[in-house]
């Protein structure tokens, strides 16, 4: 505990999603096998991009990066949730906690940067093609992925900090599958005024300024692709966007209504639900959703699968 945190409560309780046992083992199975086809799904993203030279663009650069943070992401939270599905004690120190709070908000703010990162590329490619590759050069993009990993860490940090400084001395039973930031929060008998203001404020800018981001580029890509005079051009420009949608509006859809919303309203079993949306379901179908539709990225995996026979 961090010196002592001047607190009665040294570790919490992770209850899960559920208490009974029957439930917890075919849940445990569940999730097991959503966490192995993520990590092995992200992993063969990342190995057929390294692996082909035509995917060496900005787009599979953006993209193998998001698949190492999905990968990065589930690692934090996963393990951690089926090893006390199976355990009898649900304790985790609280420096353990905070330690997975703070992966879980880096990962997510820097997955929610390079989703913005991307919707830049193809307004680029598609709004301003003859400049694409002067504006999209690897330094730029390169300063781009550091840029958000930067940001996102800095943010996490603050949460981290000012968490640390609170004090919890009640109940330490958090109703949740792994340590996040509203659970805690509502733990402490402390003032947690500033969190929750800056949870909200800030919070809302580094989620939000990407969406908007995002937002802008399809507005004007829209604009341009209802330009192209033939109808088969307007899909064959859109379709290359369709993927990075689809992880949007799933991505933004779930995280917006968790935290972009007052306190007041935290609803423990809803936001469970929908928590387990975005830190697992969606980071397995990501590999799926990019590669189903890209005859570049099928053409990447069947070399990739071609070499390792």
């Amino acid at each position: 505990m961090l010196r002592g945190n001047q607190s009665h409560i040294t570790e919490f309780l992770l209850l899960g999603l559920t208490t009974d046992p029957k439930q917890q083992i075919w849940l445990f199975a569940i999730f097991l096998a959503m966490y192995l086809i993520n990590v092995v799904g992200n992993t063969v993203i990342i190995a057929a991009i390294r692996g082909d030279v035509r995917l060496h663009t900005p787009m599979y650069f953006f993209l193998s990066n998001l698949s190492f943070v999905d990968i990065c992401f589930t690692n934090v939270i996963v393990p951690r949730m089926l090893a006390n599905m199976m355990s009898k004690s649900k304790r985790v120190p609280f420096a353990q906690c905070l330690m997975q709070m703070y992966f879980f908000v880096a990962c997510a703010i820097t997955d929610s940067f390079l989703l913005a990162a991307m919707a830049i590329d193809r307004y680029v490619a598609i709004c301003n093609p003859l400049h694409y590759t002067t504006t999209m050069s690897p330094r730029r993009c390169l300063l781009l992925v550091v840029a958000s990993w930067v940001v996102s860490h800095l943010h996490s940090l603050t949460h981290t900090v000012l968490m640390a400084r609170l004090s919890f001395c009640g109940s330490n039973i958090i109703h949740h599958f792994f340590c996040d930031v509203q659970p805690l929060l509502t733990l402490s008998c402390s003032d947690t005024s500033v969190n929750e203001l800056l949870a909200f404020t800030e919070g809302s800018f580094v989620i939000m300024s990407p969406f908007i981001f995002i937002i802008v580029s399809y507005v004007y890509i829209a604009r341009a692709v209802l330009r192209v005079p033939s109808g088969g051009g307007r899909y064959k420009v859109f379709s290359t966007c369709g993927s990075h949608l689809t992880v949007v509006a799933l991505y933004y859809g779930t995280a917006i209504s968790v935290y972009i919303r007052p306190s007041s309203t935290y609803s423990v079993t809803k936001d469970r639900v929908v928590t387990v949306i975005y830190t697992v379901v969606i980071p397995m179908l990501n590999p799926f959703i990019y590669s189903l539709r890209n005859k570049d990225m099928k053409r990447a995996l069947r070399k990739l699968t071609k070499r390792t026979e």
